[in-house]
């Protein structure tokens, strides 16, 4: 008898992920507001956000899709990435053009204006301006080079300054890290050279683990709302902020899920890493973010390895050996025999095992 695969084992398929992540986030949203005594249907709570935000991103994408698609912005597929990834190609991308002003909209109407969170929607916005320049170039030369390198990182370098000129205009105290075990490290000025780093550094991480269907949305949504946890006690708008980021990440998966009708692109993975890297920034919970941004981290570290490995192995012809089999390690798990949905299954547990673990230890 043929042997069955783990994901044919437990049925496992990009709709029955989309229902048990959405079953599982919105109970955690109101568990913790029932345990805050919030009532979930109050507009200062987790639950009704992050609901508001997951079906008006699902419904306003039915209409944002087709629009996509007659504007002929399909994905440009890399021939040297796994070959399952080629039927890929045309499937639209620039996905965050909808979810994530979705998000950014409520947040700022539902907190009511706050200084806060129109600060983290400004970030989070010209992060996303940036993924739409480099989406925006590689459709238009149907290449998967968008903007240089070095433009990009300038412009990510540029809004992550302008941020920290609002924070150390509006806080105080802000250059003392706050660590495990009540441990406080004052930076000083290094902070601010810190904190553009964490900036720029999370949106290329988020960016990076944006290679599968439904990965970096569902993660990102995970994520998203255990910040939006832990920083509920004292910063309320954030909050709200987080809990609508998160709902748009769900409402983008009912059509990123496995098989996509559409990608995020650029224009939304930047988003919410710069998303997540501001609210930690302003709320001093940078240890949690690192926690919580655990998949992201790995992925990155997987590219840097990759390249590193690559380069101190290079022989006279000037070609090196690989450490992974392709990197990402998303990529590389699919290259050994995994499929999407168990890739995107597994990543997910463990993303729910750290944010788990940041509130139990109130990292």
């Amino acid at each position: 008898m043929e042997a069955k695969s783990p994901s044919s084992l437990f049925n496992l398929s990009g709709t029955s992920l989309l229902v048990a992540l959405g079953i599982v986030l919105s109970g955690g949203a109101l568990t913790r507001d029932l345990i805050a005594s919030r009532l979930p249907w109050q507009l200062n709570s987790l639950s009704l956000p992050f609901l508001l935000c997951a079906i008006a991103t699902a419904l306003l994408g039915y209409w944002v899709i087709p629009m996509l698609v007659r504007l002929k912005t399909g994905q440009i597929v890399r021939e040297d990435g796994p070959q399952a990834h080629l039927k890929k190609a045309g499937t639209p991308t620039m996905g965050g053009v909808f979810f994530v002003p979705v998000a950014v909209i409520f947040a700022i109407l539902l907190s009511g204006w706050k200084a806060e969170v129109l600060a983290v929607s400004a970030l989070t916005m010209g992060y996303a301006l940036i993924g739409w320049l480099d989406d925006w170039q590689i459709l238009r030369y149907k290449s998967n080079k968008g903007i240089s390198p070095k433009l990009k990182l300038a412009l990510q370098i540029g809004f992550a300054v302008l941020f920290c000129l609002w924070l150390a205009w509006s806080q105080s105290n802000i250059t003392n890290i706050a660590l495990p075990f009540k441990v406080v490290l004052p930076l000083g000025l290094l902070f601010w050279l810190l904190a553009v780093f964490v900036l720029v550094a999370e949106s290329n991480a988020t960016n990076l683990t944006d290679g599968v269907d439904g990965l970096a949305a569902g993660t990102s949504a995970i994520a998203l709302l255990g910040l939006g946890v832990l920083v509920a006690p004292s910063h309320s708008g954030l909050m709200i902020f987080c809990a609508c980021t998160s709902g748009s990440c769900m409402g983008f998966l009912v059509h990123n899920r496995n098989k996509a009708r559409v990608f995020m692109g650029d224009t939304g993975s930047l988003a919410l890493g710069g998303a997540l890297a501001s609210v930690a920034l302003l709320t001093n919970t940078l240890w949690a973010l690192f926690v919580l941004s655990g998949i992201f981290f790995v992925e990155t570290l997987s590219v840097m390895a990759q390249v590193s490995y690559y380069k101190a192995t290079k022989g006279e012809d000037g070609v090196g050996k690989r450490l992974f089999k392709m990197a990402p390690l998303h990529h590389h798990l699919e290259l050994s025999g995994w499929s999407e949905v168990q890739v995107v299954a597994t990543f997910y547990l463990i993303g729910g095992i750290l944010a788990l673990l940041c509130l139990v230890t109130k990292a």
